[in-house]
């Protein structure tokens, strides 16, 4: 008699906030395997991905907002090859009428990403893109100082 094992394949969701990342684990067809959150620090990121690959292989995560509170987990994901989708926020209408719960969203996140509802790809903030945006941030600085400058020196009677 022949025994085979087979490898679960993990679909997993996280709701990001500033200070906690609420994740999702999923199994592939869909059940609850459950729910934690994990700080938002690289010790953080590390337990998160522990955690979810503790249930099997990691296929894929889908996260709400990739550019912003869950940039940086985002591109530990991408390091250690585990496929990101970015996933929308939940209707507004329906959180409405259930309240809102990170569980909840994190749960919705990682299903939103198994039925293939989330496939825009996750913003690795790397590449042209955010090379562009970091010099309208410098530019944006640089003019800032400038004009704070000026001023200072019209204030104190000093010529330009």
């Amino acid at each position: 008699m022949t025994m085979t094992t087979l490898t679960r394949k993990i679909t997993g969701g996280v709701d990001t906030h500033l200070d906690v990342h609420v994740a999702a684990a999923l199994d592939e067809k869909g059940g609850l395997l459950g729910v934690e959150s994990f700080a938002t620090t690289l010790v953080g990121y590390r337990k998160l991905l522990r955690w979810l690959q503790s249930f099997g292989v990691v296929e894929l995560v889908g996260i709400e907002g990739t550019g912003s509170y869950g940039a940086g987990l985002t591109r530990h994901l991408h390091d250690a090859q585990v496929k990101v989708v970015e996933v929308d926020r939940p209707n507004r209408q329906a959180r409405r009428r259930t309240g809102k719960s990170d569980p909840a969203d994190a749960i919705e996140a990682a299903r939103a990403a198994l039925s293939g509802r989330a496939q825009g790809a996750g913003k690795t903030r790397d590449g042209k893109v955010e090379a562009i945006r970091a010099l309208v941030v410098a530019k944006r600085s640089s003019r800032s100082t400038k004009i704070k400058t000026a001023d200072l020196q019209a204030g104190a009677g000093l010529p330009f």
